[in-house]
């Protein structure tokens, strides 16, 4: 739930109204936008937004943008032109194309600046570098005094020792290895780029040093002062929409504050990407239903009622007819991806409050599913067999599932962006997360028995995720006189309270004793394995005591248990 931070003589000034002081009174307006306020103290505003990805109402520009067409003070899609080419060329460097090659600009000139808007503007850039940035790893923002710059611009590398200049907020000149072991945001956002040999920098036709993206901008040209009054913005990233997004958001609250907005030019070398001229303003169409939206939002609302809806929540109408109209979509509404987003500006609109709630008419009673049943059934047998039951992080990393358990890797669903480096993927078998919960418990007194039913992710093309969830069950007992005998009858005795019997195939498996270990099979079908623990692997485990461990597909175990 994104929070944000306005001054309300400010967010007054936009609307062309004074608003409510009473909380309660405020919050009927601020629900129009799901938000709530939290915290009124003189001027300053807290306001927290509910289940909302509207990026264009974190900043207090577009949230008066919004405002003004709920309250009633402007009606319909404001539009925003392009007046005019910058002048501003960015010519980027082939070697940021795996580093971080995409970068959008845009001149806004004639803008009005105070002191109190330049504030709002540095919460609104924060709040989408830390949200749609992903902490500036995705995407970065950078303003600069666009008279003190002489295009065209150098999107280009440089080694660490390369270039320097003064960063934002110092008075010496470092280089940019200096501004990641002295600056403060050196500090904080320094593992975005350390792990590669050359960094970005931004640099205009007279070597002027912009920024060092995405860490911080020059002090020279990056401080945004009430006496600016052309501004130039922009974003670099490592995603191509994200950026142009960024952008057009970030171009529109300036263009709010009285600024005309100028195009530039940015000149790729990568063959797959074309070159562009941003920021991208165009306004799409998406055709609404009339039969659609009165079944989803449960009232009869005739097309003339929605096209008024529709011009409350800011949108244009492009045409329209008894059955369907054609909204004209914001360009900055990048959240509106399905005719079920448009659907609810228009409820939100009419007002939740005056929707009369409807009790459902089929009367059902609750009760839990048959899978639900049978997973409570095995924790219930496993705890009475003796065993703790735990609970860990589907999340791991190769070096778990199979370096220590000692078998050869395998395709796994790995993560795209990665948090840490001990949890690159998504488990496949569950035997090597009861390890690592043991090698965290070797103070506990033994024998040590546990179990766990939880969820293993594989590959299949067939699904529409391209991945399918498998349940399983998996347990250890570990102490001084564990064996594969005793693993095999605790898996007869799992297996008689669900009166089920199975037989044993040998099995040849890197993480148990050859010769100690099996194929569970049910009928003619394998439904898992069982063995005792390999040495090796205890050791891999900073494990002292024997080890023995089965686990078992549930899905399959089901399937055959109904079977019978």
């Amino acid at each position: 739930m994104p929070t944000i931070e306005v001054e309300l003589n400010d967010l007054e000034l936009l609307l062309g109204i004074e608003l409510p002081k009473d909380r309660v009174e405020l919050n009927d307006i601020l629900a129009y936008v799901k938000g709530e306020a939290k915290q009124i103290e003189g001027q300053d505003l807290r306001i927290e937004f509910k289940d909302s990805n509207r990026a264009d109402i974190w900043g207090v520009e577009g949230l008066a943008r919004a405002l003004r067409g709920f309250l009633d003070l402007e009606r319909g899609l404001k539009e925003y032109h392009i007046a005019g080419g910058s002048g501003v060329k960015v010519n980027v460097d082939s070697k940021l194309k795996d580093i971080r090659p995409y970068i959008g600009c845009s001149v806004v000139k004639g803008v009005k600046l105070t002191d109190a808007a330049i504030r709002q503007m540095m919460r609104f850039q924060d709040k989408m570098d830390e949200t749609y940035g992903r902490n500036r790893r995705r995407t970065s923002i950078g303003l600069y005094e666009f008279d003190l710059i002489t295009p065209p611009l150098i999107y280009r590398t440089a080694e660490p020792r390369e270039v320097s200049f003064i960063p934002l907020e110092f008075e010496e000149e470092l280089t940019l290895e200096e501004i990641l072991e002295k600056h403060p945001k050196g500090k904080d956002y320094a593992h975005i780029v350390r792990d590669f040999p050359i960094w970005p920098i931004l640099m205009d036709s007279e070597s002027k040093v912009l920024s060092f993206p995405p860490i911080i901008n020059s002090n020279d040209l990056g401080r945004i002062t009430d006496a600016t009054s052309n501004v130039l913005i922009e974003v670099t990233g490592t995603a191509n929409e994200t950026v142009l997004d960024v952008l057009t958001n970030i171009t529109l609250a300036l263009a709010d504050r009285g600024g005309s907005v100028y195009s530039a030019d940015i000149l790729y070398p990568y063959g797959e990407v074309s070159n562009a001229v941003t920021p991208m303003l165009d306004v799409e169409t998406m055709r609404i239903d009339v039969d659609y939206v009165s079944k989803v939002v449960g009232i009869e609302l005739n097309q003339s009622q929605i096209e008024d809806l529709l011009r409350r929540a800011r949108y244009g109408i492009a045409q329209a007819t008894e059955s369907h109209v054609e909204a004209e979509v914001p360009c900055y509404r990048v959240d509106i991806l399905h005719p079920i987003d448009v659907v609810e500006d228009i409820a939100i609109a009419y007002n939740y409050n005056k929707i009369q709630p409807q009790w459902p008419q089929l009367m059902t009673i609750g009760g839990l599913s048959s899978e639900t049943e049978f997973r409570d059934l095995v924790r219930e047998i496993m705890i009475g067999l003796g065993f703790q039951e735990i609970l860990t992080c589907s999340m791991t990393g190769p070096n778990v599932l199979f370096t220590r358990m000692n078998v050869e890797p395998e395709r796994v669903v790995e993560i795209e962006n990665p948090k840490f480096v001990s949890m690159t993927c998504l488990r496949n078998w569950l035997l090597p997360s009861l390890m690592e919960f043991l090698s965290h418990n070797v103070h506990v007194e033994y024998p040590q028995k546990i179990f766990e039913v939880g969820y293993c992710i594989t590959h299949d093309q067939q699904r529409e995720t391209k991945t399918v969830d498998q349940e399983k069950l998996a347990c250890v007992a570990i102490h001084s006189n564990a064996s594969f005998t005793e693993a095999k009858s605790m898996l007869d005795a799992f297996l008689a309270n669900l009166g089920i019997r199975c037989h044993l195939r040998a099995l040849d498996h890197g993480s148990f004793i050859e010769g100690r270990a099996g194929t569970v099979l049910v009928d003619t079908g394998e439904v898992g394995f069982i063995g005792e623990l390999h040495p090796q692997v205890l050791q891999n485990w900073n494990l002292e005591n024997p080890a023995a461990a089965f686990e078992i597909d549930l899905d399959k175990l089901r399937k055959r248990a109904k079977a019978r």
